[in-house]
């Protein structure tokens, strides 16, 4: 390898897939240092995400498993840390790394190429100050703020009347906490418009994705339902940019106009809406350029058939390798190709998967989230150990070698 150009090496390494790169790390100094290199990860990254290689799909059930997306053969078992035998859920994932809570205060980062993890620091949720109310539902979102390169976790908590046994229709105070990677703390997001009051529902947010964003342009997305008792006669797709830390309002498509229940997905980086009528058919509508509602296209139509009855519930996960078919989780209970020619779906048969599931794509890579300094620390704690085991029996020898008195 020492006669080969280096751009040659590195394009091969380009190629590889994490775990390959991970075992190379040891072949030597000069490779390793090249493996790690902020500049190697990028570009691995990039040319994953540019080829659709090194794709994996990860099932969210009572436990986590993996799936590798070119043979979608076999689900195995996502060795997690945070998994203590409890229910450990996915809410996220972007670049290659999960975001996973087991409950509201305990919530992780974990990247399953390299196994890098990364606990976040716990914040409380405060109920708002002088009213009598207990938190309710809590929403999670996970993505990355371009800007800085950054990666943050958004957690919004709904709050209900202490007295209120029947919260449905009514409004209700959320606390919205915002957590940065790169400064590894949570912020408060004080600026929240008056509709997120109404944005809650709970068929809406239980059902499916159990309320969690979904990230496309840096955007984390919600669906706010229709209200009819505010007059709110249509679906709203609810934004949060993590540049901005400010919530907006996304255009949708102008999709028949009979009533449909909406819910939103992302396929490629693109924002997918998803609208189901009455559980007969469904239609996937994709935004080719973020924000602008001319954009919005229709990708597929899927009709309930006797395989699939009743049609409650499909998104798209990802195109295939020649961009002719589109996988499709439907019901939370199976997969499917969807083949955008004869416009006919195939299911797929993966063994080893859960009867019941969620379903996303992540994609492998080498990005790292360790906390550097608390790395560095405790590689100097081990480096400085021996010496310290060694200065201390240095003073055990000398006091008894000294000797001592006993005063009666």
């Amino acid at each position: 390898m020492s006669k080969l150009p280096m751009d040659v090496i590195t394009d091969v390494l380009y190629r590889l897939p994490v775990k390959t790169l991970v075992r190379f790390k040891s072949l030597s100094k000069s490779c390793c240092s090249l493996i790690d290199d902020p500049d190697f990860i990028r570009a691995h990254l990039n040319r994953s995400v540019r080829t659709g290689s090194n794709l994996n799909i990860i099932l969210k059930g009572l436990h986590l498993y993996s799936v590798e997306f070119d043979t979608l053969d076999v689900a195995v078992p996502l060795d997690c840390p945070l998994s203590l035998g409890a229910c450990t859920e996915a809410f996220g994932s972007c670049n290659g790394l999960l975001a996973i809570h087991m409950s509201d205060k305990n919530v992780a980062l974990y990247n399953p190429s390299t196994r890098q993890f990364r606990r976040l620091p716990v914040s409380e949720i405060d109920p708002p100050q002088g009213e009598s109310c207990r938190p309710g539902y809590v929403f999670f979102g996970f993505g990355q703020d371009v800007r800085t390169n950054d990666y943050k976790v958004v957690r919004m908590a709904q709050f209900n009347d202490n007295d209120d046994e029947d919260d449905e229709g009514h409004s209700f105070d959320y606390e919205v906490k915002g957590y940065s990677l790169k400064n590894d703390c949570w912020r408060k997001i004080t600026k929240l418009p008056f509709y997120l009051r109404f944005m809650f529902q709970f068929f809406y947010h239980l059902l499916h994705r159990r309320g969690y964003g979904v990230l496309a342009a840096g955007v984390l997305h919600w669906v706010m339902p229709p209200r009819m008792e505010l007059e709110i006669f249509s679906n709203k797709i609810v934004g949060f940019d993590l540049g901005t830390e400010e919530f907006t309002e996304v255009p949708q498509p102008e999709c028949a106009d009979r009533g449909f229940l909406l819910d939103v997905g992302v396929l490629e980086g693109c924002l997918c809406a998803v609208c189901n009528y009455d559980q007969v058919n469904i239609d996937v509508w994709v935004m080719k350029e973020y924000g602008v509602k001319e954009s919005w296209t229709r990708l597929l139509s899927v009709k309930k058939t006797r395989a699939v009855n009743p049609l409650t519930f499909s998104k798209p996960l990802a195109y295939s390798k020649y961009r002719d078919k589109v996988l499709l989780e439907v019901n939370n209970q199976k997969f499917a190709w969807y083949d955008l020619q004869k416009k006919k779906m195939r299911s797929v048969k993966i063994g080893g998967s859960l009867g019941t599931f969620g379903a996303e794509v992540y994609v492998g890579s080498l990005i790292p989230i360790e906390d550097q300094k608390r790395t560095e620390n405790q590689k100097q704690d081990q480096q400085d150990e021996p010496s310290l085991r060694k200065g201390n029996r240095k003073k055990r020898d000398d006091f008894l070698s000294q000797g001592f008195k006993l005063v009666l």
